[in-house]
């Protein structure tokens, strides 16, 4: 999972790496169209720099026509002037044309590279997503495919054209100026690099710094606004805002450093480019008055460093965010490469249900190898036929549903669905049979009805109405304003605790699958919305092969046989009767419960 903060060391060879395994994102082999924009790009990259180099010739003739002084000259200074307007009018033309063709493919590119990283997000076990915060993980993806369009710019508009301007500026000023203009150019290039490079690392480090601050910052407030309820509970809210300052104060901190790197960069850059300036236009204007250069030959010189150092003015920029760019891509990447705990075999076939009989075989599982949670653990469930499962909390019931939903691999043993070892089959077609109402409802924030209809895609209105009405929850959602189309908030937090649990009804009864978990269903539910609730689960797990996981056990008297857990183990099987005529565990639960209950009866009647 990613660290909650972070860390501030990368490997530059690891983030090359992510640039290479994001290459064929943006050279699709079953894409042409996007291939053909590529190579025009490319192809109005060379066209614009041919162009922008042909300008200071335009305004070194145009120059040298005027100092001459000569009448029939000026017509033609005029036209080598509009040469020259016209030519920097080509060079934005082509730049644009070049932006507008290019955006497509890195936008296509991103948009792949971002849907992967979700499919995989999903696909990874439910291990990673208990551990995972969120807001840190959202922010390693946001960012990953924002730096995308900024590297993909960086790299084919701005770092291959300078070097291409660069290579032409040579030859120009080896041609005409002599070896040492060009000597002093390389010189000041290298030195401009340089000097960019380590002051850059510099700041990258501080760059880094405030990413995590600001990582840190987003993932605590993501954090504290989804346990609002909680921060509520506690009065804490005080205590949040002091939090969320403390990683706030922390992120201005590193941001007011970077800000003055920034200072220090632009400084030795702009301090570099002037002193070449000064030497190259001392250089021609000497050669000028000893007749080597012409008055427009300045002009040449001055227009074609000019051109070069508006690209080196970014290098600082360019290099820091294609470095930055790199390690959030590094960082998107490792949630693509972590792996999956759970995955189908290659030889996986989908599951074939027939009645939909369970059987948990000997299962042993840990969560960690030092703690065991199941130990030899032998069920079964006849088609149609209903299983409860009970016990003190830390029992291992819940474990039982996550296993059967595959959540995780068991340990030891194995689980069958009429008589296939789940492990065998794919975890699309076993999860298309199983349903289940938890007993922490969440729901989407979105209306009622797509909540219902989450439970099959694609079902009709009139389908999601009559689960609706099967759930006992229609009457309820036609009595709000906007029916169906009513949104239900954040995490269903405007719904009761009820509604919510008939929500998940519905979905499960749309979805209508031949075998039903009930996980705590009711548990959080008060007597009589309990009831009532009980009244719905009992109907729709008839002729369902339905599994019960509850603490309540005055919800399983029905089941068809009781399961006690204790630490892990089956303690106790039987009927609810045979149980209590057993004297065991379950009878005393039973007795205690009903203790309890009898207790709650009196202070409600001394109460009235």
């Amino acid at each position: 999972m990613p660290p909650d903060r972070p860390t501030a060391t990368a490997n530059p060879e690891q983030g090359f790496a992510s640039l290479r395994r994001f290459l064929p994102y943006l050279w699709p082999a079953d894409r042409p169209a996007l291939r053909a924009r590529v190579t025009i790009a490319l192809l109005l990259v060379l066209v614009s720099k041919a162009v922008v180099l042909l300008m200071p010739f335009a305004y070194k003739g145009a120059i040298d026509r005027m100092s001459a002084g000569m009448e029939p000259a000026v017509m033609l200074a005029i036209a080598l002037v509009v040469a020259y307007a016209a030519a920097r009018f080509g060079g934005v033309l082509f730049d644009n044309m070049r932006n507008t063709i290019f955006e497509r493919v890195g936008q296509d590119a991103a948009r792949r590279l971002a849907e992967d990283v979700f499919r995989h997000l999903h696909a990874l076990s439910l291990r990673f997503h208990l551990n995972r915060r969120t807001g840190a993980v959202t922010k390693i993806v946001e960012r990953g495919t924002k730096s995308i369009d900024t590297m993909l710019y960086f790299i084919l508009f701005n770092i291959a054209p300078t070097i291409i301007e660069l290579t032409a500026v040579c030859i120009i000023f080896l041609v005409k100026f002599g070896w040492q203009l060009v000597a002093a150019t390389l010189v000041m290039v290298v030195a401009y690099v340089f000097f960019t490079r380590i002051v850059t690392d510099w700041r990258t480090r501080m760059r880094r710094e405030m990413v995590e601050h600001d990582t840190y910052a987003v993932s605590r407030a993501v954090d504290s606004l989804l346990n609002y309820e909680t921060v509520k509970y506690f009065n804490a809210e005080e205590r949040e805002a002091k939090r969320y300052d403390a990683a706030i104060h922390s992120y201005t901190q590193a941001a007011v450093k970077n800000q003055a790197s920034l200072g220090a960069l632009n400084i030795g850059q702009s301090l570099i480019t002037n002193l070449m300036m000064a030497g190259a236009m001392g250089y021609t204007v000497w050669g000028w008055s000893r007749g080597q250069f012409t008055t427009g030959d300045v002009v040449l010189v001055n227009t074609l460093l000019a051109q070069l150092f508006r690209p080196l003015d970014m290098l600082g920029m360019v290099y820091r965010e294609i470095r930055q760019g790199l390690i959030d891509m590094e960082a998107m990447f490792g949630l693509i490469d972590t792996p999956t705990e759970v995955s189908d075999a290659p030889d996986a076939v989908p599951l074939a249900v027939d009645g939909g009989a369970v059987c948990f075989e000997g299962v042993d599982f840990a969560y960690d190898p030092e703690r065991g949670i199941l130990h030899d653990v032998d069920l079964t469930i006849p088609a149609g036929r209903t299983l409860a499962v009970v016990g003190s909390s830390g029992a291992g019931k819940s474990t039982l549903a996550r296993l059967l939903y595959r959540f995780y691999e068991v340990t030891g043993g194995r689980i069958t669905i009429d008589g296939q070892d789940i492990r065998t089959v794919t975890q699309a077609s076993l999860r298309a049979n199983i349903g289940i109402v938890p007993q922490d409802t969440v729901l989407f924030n979105d209306t009622i009805g797509y909540n219902i209809g989450y439970g099959r895609d694609g079902a009709s209105q009139a389908e999601i109405e009559e689960a609706a009405r099967g759930a006992s929850i229609h009457d309820f959602i036609l009595s709000l304003p906007k029916g169906y189309e009513t949104r239900v908030g954040e995490r269903g937090l405007k719904l009761s605790g009820g509604e919510k649990q008939r929500v998940a009804i519905a979905r499960t009864l749309l979805k209508n699958p031949p075998i039903l978990i009930l996980d705590e269903a009711t548990s959080a539910l008060d007597s009589r919305t309990e009831a009532a609730i009980q009244d719905t689960l009992e109907r729709i797990s008839q002729r369902r092969t339905t599994i019960v996981i509850a603490h309540r056990l005055s919800t399983v008297v029905h089941a068809d046989e009781i399961v006690v857990m204790e630490a892990g183990r089956v303690a106790e099987r039987g009927s609810h009767a045979a149980l209590l005529e057993a004297r065991g565990h379950y009878a005393e639960m039973w007795a205690r419960q009903q203790a309890e209950r009898e207790a709650v009866v009196e202070e409600e009647e001394v109460a009235a």
